[in-house]
């Protein structure tokens, strides 16, 4: 999921990572019925993709994998698959890309010249696929989850006793960082859920979270929809405190983030891919056994994200919400397509996606049938 200023892109970016705490609802990921398909996907087993025990066999050449990333901690798959080995097991090498925004980044991922890439949910991104960008969403790369959501809502701490339903928001000044995007999604069906509608609130676009929280501690805001690290910062600095729970509450299984992948890796590469998404997953397990199961080596997986993300602080790892992501891989396939009907109702997107083609979760479930499901 930059350092200056926290700006959109950075914070967007570097908590898209931080802001949720694993995957302990995974039971309702797993069970949600995927759609899409990939008309190129080569059966398992051909060209001995698969071993005689049933496990996939190294490559037989070395194979570079692009990853279009800069410090996300939802890539936090792609850092433990790294440093643990297990890229390297399969036989590839990966290699990390960076782009200063999106509008760089999706096509030259349609155009094949990099492979992979994570993707947030808005107006935008779906626009780029309505206007030819044919880039395939594979994979979860972050997500709601009880307890941790993604984005969590935050009240002045001086207000937490006259404020203490989503319905005394009535008129109060809630800032929120976007327009036809995620968080903005996140703001509509917390007011449905409150009976609100937006002429019952102040709508303050704030594009910076880090001003959402000197805004509140110069009480010109009364609430805010925030990410970590500034949630956890802005509780331990008493400015503000953590309002309700978005996952418990209202959006049980919202999709925030996507691994993206190229139609060419996906279809034409995918003896490759196969194996990628097997390496990937293999470190978003280790992952959630870390910070969900509290078993396996934490130091060690902290270590790893210290190192790869623009969070430094390992005690800060102990305490933040980290980034929900899914054990097998599998997205909230209704809920995107329910963000886009969204972002569309309100004007965001001109033209039309066909979901049913960019959303393809058939190689996550291609690998978790070799490796096993996540319990």
């Amino acid at each position: 999921m930059k350092a200056k200023g926290f700006t959109l892109i950075g914070i967007f970016i570097l908590i898209v990572m931080l802001a949720l705490a694993g995957c302990a609802n995974q039971s309702d990921g797993d069970s949600q019925q995927n759609q899409g398909t990939t008309d190129q996907a080569n059966d398992k087993g051909q060209d001995g993709s698969v071993g005689a025990d049933g496990t996939l066999e190294p490559l037989d050449e070395t194979a570079t994998v692009k990853i279009a990333e800069d410090g996300s901690a939802s890539g936090a798959g792609f850092y433990i698959a790294k440093e643990r080995g297990y890229f390297k097991e399969y036989n590839i090498n990966v290699e990390f890309v960076k782009f200063s925004n999106s509008d760089q980044m999706l096509p030259a991922l349609a155009a094949g010249k990099i492979d992979v890439a994570g993707g947030i949910s808005s107006a935008s991104f779906f626009n780029s696929i309505a206007q030819g960008i044919d880039v395939r969403m594979i994979a979860d790369k972050g997500h709601n989850i009880k307890g941790d959501s993604y984005f969590t809502f935050v009240l002045r701490k001086d207000l937490q006793d006259e404020i203490t339903d989503y319905s005394d928001l009535k008129g109060k000044k809630i800032a929120i960082s976007t327009k036809n995007a995620v968080d903005d999604y996140i703001f509509q069906r917390m007011l449905e859920h409150a009976g609100l509608t937006r002429d019952d609130v102040q709508f303050t676009l704030m594009s910076n979270f880090g001003n959402m929280l000197a805004a509140m501690a110069n009480k010109q805001i009364h609430a805010a929809l925030q990410i970590e690290p500034l949630l956890t910062k802005g509780i331990e600095s008493g400015v503000h405190v953590k309002f309700g729970d978005v996952a418990a509450d209202f959006a049980p299984k919202a999709q925030i983030a996507m691994v993206l992948g190229s139609p060419k890796f996906v279809g034409e590469n995918r003896d490759v891919a196969l194996r990628f998404m097997a390496a990937y997953l293999k470190g978003v397990r280790d992952y959630n056994d870390v910070f969900v199961k509290g078993e396996g080596d934490k130091e060690e997986i902290i270590k790893i994200m210290t190192e790869h993300t623009a969070l430094k602080d390992p005690e800060l790892w102990k305490k933040v919400g980290v980034t929900g992501l899914n054990p097998n891989g599998r997205m909230f396939v209704d809920d995107i397509e329910r963000q886009y009907k969204m972002y569309k109702e309100n004007g965001g997107i001109q033209g039309e996606v066909d979901l049913d083609k960019a959303i393809d979760t058939s190689l996550v479930e291609d690998v978790v049938e070799i490796i096993g499901e996540y319990k």
